[in-house]
């Protein structure tokens, strides 16, 4: 072999392991890469412990479990505070499991108890209260003239100190004239009815009784995110508030469908009844120890 061919061989051979290294190089990089995401996804994981949650697995048309939620009957006073038109009951036609996973809350039109509508209102009261941590729940939630739906909080001592004092965190509000449009809110000394801090929502396409969503808030001594789907939309720091910070106590969480009230108007003649709500689980967890010490 002449020794201009034992050199091209030489260098083809380095070349080759060059093209080696730069490969294996690659492939560290993306290998670190992948191990850094597989660590960020990891590290999100563990910053929430669930602590309670129910999923409804329950037969059709079983009721509530009582170990978990309590209801609330009747009118309140005033419409419970807003002028509201429905009866809330414990009857299985206003709540009950759907046999698929789900809760339905179910309003009708009709009398009952002096009033022109039934619907339910459910709460954690005196079962599961508490301070801080993310709430969250997925519904299918109902739209039209007059409907009300929510999913929110309220200070576990209310009964003592009263309301707003108590605080309360809506988590979610659908005024069901506005179908695409939520509302988070919080009420506290002032900053309470007219007065509340509140952020709207707005789906980019379609309406929140076309399918399910998750509404959640992180929670902690100093501040209250609200998301949809993941989504933050609004940011409520202690400092910048007006009035008094009093989201420093466990609070429990309540479930209705109201129907009318000063707040969302009332329902046209020609509305379509039953309406539901329709809620796949509710969840809480609590900021992991290592998450909170970072």
């Amino acid at each position: 072999m002449s020794t201009m061919n034992l050199l091209y061989e030489k260098i083809e051979g380095q070349l080759t392991v060059c093209k080696l290294l730069i490969v294996l190089g690659l492939i560290g990089i993306v290998g670190c890469d992948a191990e850094k995401e597989d660590q960020s996804n990891s590290e999100a994981l563990e910053e929430w412990q669930l602590v309670w949650a129910d999923d409804f697995e329950g037969d059709s048309l079983q009721t509530l479990d009582t170990s978990k939620w309590v209801y609330d009957i009747g009118r309140g006073d005033n419409g419970w505070g807003n002028g509201e038109l429905q009866y809330y009951t414990d009857r299985i036609r206003n709540a009950h499991m759907d046999g698929s996973g789900h809760l339905l809350i179910r309003a009708y039109r009709e009398g009952y108890e002096g009033a022109e509508y039934t619907s339910a209102r459910v709460k954690t009261k005196d079962k599961m209260e508490q301070r801080y941590g993310k709430f969250e729940a997925r519904i299918k939630a109902p739209t039209g003239m007059g409907i009300w739906p929510a999913y929110w909080l309220l200070g576990s001592n209310i009964d003592k100190v009263g309301w707003p004092q108590c605080g309360e965190i809506d988590v979610m509000e659908v005024i069901g004239e506005a179908p695409n449009e939520i509302h988070g809110s919080l009420h506290g000394p002032g900053h309470s009815a007219g007065e509340a801090i509140t952020e709207t929502f707005t789906l980019d396409s379609g309406h929140f009784d076309d399918k399910f969503h998750v509404f959640s808030v992180e929670w902690n001594a100093d501040s209250i995110v609200f998301f949809v789907d993941q989504t933050p939309y609004q940011t409520v720091k202690r400092e910048g508030i007006k009035g008094e910070w009093v989201y420093n106590t466990p609070f429990f969480m309540l479930m209705n469908l109201a129907i009318g009230g000063t707040y969302v108007g009332y329902p046209e003649p020609d509305e379509v009844f039953p309406k539901e709500l329709v809620i796949d689980y509710v969840r809480v967890y609590t900021r992991n120890q290592k998450q909170s010490e970072k």
